[in-house]
């Protein structure tokens, strides 16, 4: 059984922005899901297309793009979207997730 569909998916669709550098880490494993759960993802975008674009308007294009993705499976993105400059100029590291508070999609009173 393949487990990586989710994040296969999230890779494949976010090639649209041509990135200079592109992570997708599935880190569901540090959340309260089922074993091989592709949920929780950590998201690093670099891309020119970002370029004279806020913050929420880069998250906005990411987000139409994994559209059907959000709809379904995806609990939670942690999304880095930059610049090649911003990329260069904060070193290229993709921050760390915060920990996880518990709770799941299923449970509306954890949001």
């Amino acid at each position: 059984m393949n487990h990586d569909i989710v994040q296969s998916a999230i890779r494949a669709k976010l090639r649209r922005f041509s990135p200079t550098h592109l992570a997708v880490a599935n880190e569901s494993f540090m959340h309260n899901v089922p074993d091989g759960a592709e949920s929780h993802f950590n998201i690093t975008v670099v891309s020119e297309q970002f370029a004279g674009k806020t913050p929420v308007a880069r998250h906005r294009m990411v987000n139409a793009a994994l559209a059907e993705e959000l709809a379904g499976t995806i609990h939670a993105l942690a999304l880095h979207t930059l610049t090649p400059d911003e990329w260069f100029e904060q070193g290229g590291p993709t921050p760390d997730s915060p920990p996880c508070l518990g709770g799941s999609k299923s449970d509306k009173s954890s949001r």
